[in-house]
């Protein structure tokens, strides 16, 4: 038997905070399990948020020094979660983090995930693996989506399909040539959250501003001929793409409710566009994006899919979850990339892992 205790991070695009899981797996007898022993989302410092959300409009030199200060500032909360919880860091295998993308061009052979994973092992004294992403590149995959081997080895006996709605939506299912299939679908949080900030809230709570909203027809039909929608996969979504694609087609001073009803909407109908075109009976919700009630309602209301709804610890942090589950497969020098997802030309174990 296989057996590992990895903490794993995940920063994503809403920038909510750092999610952290404290977590162990076995694999005995070719199967894998897990267990989540501990949990936390810790959000970032004014600070470190506004430079975050700049990170993709500053210099080279100083987006070296960011990478470094956003490693210290992981370092700093990974010390506090382990000792707040008097959890033995001896026992601990390995940290494994996702990081924080700033850039995502698999067309051109990079994505960039910073948080130094020198700098993070380092400052924790617990070995790192990181750079997950690449690795699935450079064999001419999209470096994305990652998650579809924690659905395939750990969670593929609760729904037929997986869908996370994060910053933004993503998929993974087996198809009827039973192949694992996974694609970005559509914004999510992203443009929803930016819209709640003009109206001084992090998010809209339960889909609350949205309910208030009228739909505005001439955007919705612009936003669903949105070239990607038509493309086939895999394919994958990234900050670059909404600012030059989908942004553009909103006017986000004009009235905030009918701007997030229709965004809501557009997600809503391409969720549901891809759930009846692969005839997926039912599908397991993860991701910020679940708690918004209203969006799960407009989910429904255009598919005959049955949602599933899994635990609040299970909603908030599968992905860091997953990444943790990434780094023991690295260990275990196993496969972590699902080439009929990502579009690689073969398996190959991903993460780049620094001693401390």
């Amino acid at each position: 038997m296989s057996k590992y205790e990895i903490v794993g991070l995940m920063s994503g695009t809403s920038l909510d905070g750092l999610d952290i899981v404290h977590s162990r797996f076995a694999k005995k007898d070719e199967k894998w399990t897990y267990d989540i022993l501990n949990s936390e989302t810790i959000p970032y410092s004014g600070e470190l948020l506004a430079r975050l959300q700049k990170a993709t409009e500053i210099s080279e030199p100083d987006l070296k020094k960011l990478d470094k200060d956003f490693a210290h500032e992981m370092a700093l909360m990974v010390n506090l979660f382990l000792s707040n919880r008097n959890i033995d860091d001896t026992t601990i295998d390995a940290i494994a983090s996702h990081g924080q993308t700033v850039f995502h061009q698999p067309d051109k052979g990079f994505s960039l995930q910073i948080g130094c994973g020198k700098t993070l092992a380092a400052e924790t004294g617990l070995p790192v693996i990181n750079d997950f992403r690449n690795g699935d590149i450079r064999e001419g995959g999209q470096g994305a989506p990652l998650v579809p081997i924690g659905d395939k080895l750990l969670f593929s006996d609760l729904a037929s399909a997986f869908l996370n709605l994060g910053g933004f939506c993503n998929i993974s299912f087996v198809n009827e040539k039973e192949k694992w299939i996974a694609f970005d679908i559509a914004p999510c949080n992203l443009p929803l959250n930016k819209i709640a900030n003009q109206k001084g809230q992090e998010y809209d709570k339960g889909g609350e501003i949205a309910k208030q909203g009228t739909i505005n027809l001439f955007l919705l039909d612009l936003l669903n001929k949105l070239e990607y929608y038509n493309s086939s996969y895999p394919k994958s979504l990234g900050t670059e793409w909404l600012e030059g694609k989908f942004y553009p087609l909103i006017k986000f001073s004009k009235t905030p409710e009918d701007n997030m009803r229709t965004l809501l909407e557009h997600t809503a109908i391409q969720i549901a566009n891809v759930l009846t075109v692969n005839k997926l009976k039912s599908i397991l919700v993860t991701g910020g994006g679940a708690f918004n009630s209203f969006l799960i309602e407009r989910i429904k209301h255009h598919s005959d899919c049955e949602v599933v709804l899994p635990s609040k610890e299970i909603i908030e942090f599968k992905e860091a979850l997953i990444f943790a589950f990434l780094g023991a497969l690295h260990l275990n020098n196993e496969p972590s990339n699902v080439p009929s997802a990502t579009g690689a030309r073969k398996e190959v174990s991903l993460g780049v892992l620094h001693q401390s």
